[in-house]
């Protein structure tokens, strides 16, 4: 059993704290007897998250498509909060990088079973009215979901694949933003204009973006990996963590969009238009734009297959 410190401990201990930041003990002891006790509300703010579920029809299953949602972007950003981790980690140890990756992988678990949320939980007839009173928003408007294809691979990974060839670590971050994948979900490269979806997206997160990605071009997942020595690079826990992670991400939980989507969309009662009016099937589906976190760590028959095994 653990000793508990004693009280004249527990006193120096703060004191130590609080002299440290140049503060007064005291001070903080006595503002304790005027604080009010916490409680469950307070502390996860019950109220306010419950009041952000605002539909803009009357069609009850409306409620589950924003709740759904709002969780998502709730775990995206448990996912950024592992990954910042990863990046940060001085000096990053094998046994924590492998821990984080784990982590982040059972939350995309946890985010492709829940499809059937959506698929088995939303009436087919309610969807297809409310949503088209949501364009031209798109869950491809998702800033977070960005964030973490940028923190977790080199930016070439993400480049569209016909456009790989002439990009490399030289090129202004301006120009290879123009050359991203999901570009081409939301422009014309014919006539170059770019849909209200991206033009929307682009104004509000484009210079955010953009700074993100240049923090992230040196110390995203992969960057950290290739910091490691040699030895622990051919760490086969770690290795098959990067492995779940990437495949997890990029096939796993993707199909399970694209099929719930597919569902909706494409279903008796849809019209196989996303409401932001991408491409979303060629956008979506891995084996077209073979998003791939870490190629290096995959076979040449993986890559090249990559996606075709859940058509």
């Amino acid at each position: 059993m653990t000793k508990k410190p004693t009280t004249d401990k527990l006193l120096q201990e703060l004191d130590d704290k609080y002299k440290a930041i140049h503060q007064n003990r005291d001070v903080h002891l006595e503002g304790l007897l005027h604080s009010n006790s916490i409680t469950y509300w307070d502390y996860i703010h019950t109220d306010a998250l419950l009041g952000l579920q605002i539909q803009r029809t009357n069609l009850p299953d409306e409620m589950v498509f924003i709740a759904y949602h709002q969780i998502n972007e709730l775990i995206f950003k448990m996912i950024l909060w592992e990954i910042k981790q990863v990046a940060e980690a001085e000096p990053l140890i094998v046994d924590i990088f492998q821990d984080k990756l784990m982590r982040i992988s059972r939350y995309f678990d946890m985010l492709t079973t829940s499809f059937n949320v959506m698929r088995e939980g939303m009436d087919v007839a309610q969807y297809n009215k409310f949503r088209h009173t949501l364009t031209p928003a798109s869950g491809f408007q998702s800033a977070q979901y960005r964030k973490i294809e940028f923190a977790s691979t080199e930016l070439i990974n993400l480049i569209d694949i016909r456009f790989r060839a002439n990009i490399d670590r030289n090129t202004p971050f301006e120009h290879a933003f123009e050359h991203l994948y999901w570009q081409a979900a939301g422009k014309d490269y014919k006539t170059g204009q770019k849909s209200p979806l991206l033009s929307n997206f682009e104004n509000r997160y484009k210079e955010e973006f953009i700074t993100f990605m240049k923090v992230y071009n040196i110390k995203n997942i992969w960057s950290r990996f290739n910091e490691l020595s040699h030895e622990d690079q051919q760490n086969k826990a770690l290795i098959a963590a990067m492995r779940h992670y990437d495949y997890t991400v990029n096939v796993t939980w993707v199909m399970a969009h694209y099929n719930a989507a597919k569902y909706y969309i494409m279903g008796k009662d849809g019209d196989g238009t996303a409401t932001g009016g991408s491409n979303w099937q060629k956008y979506m589906h891995p084996k077209y734009q073979k998003r791939i976190f870490f190629p290096e760590l995959w076979s040449q028959d993986e890559k090249d297959n990559w996606g075709h095994e859940v058509d």
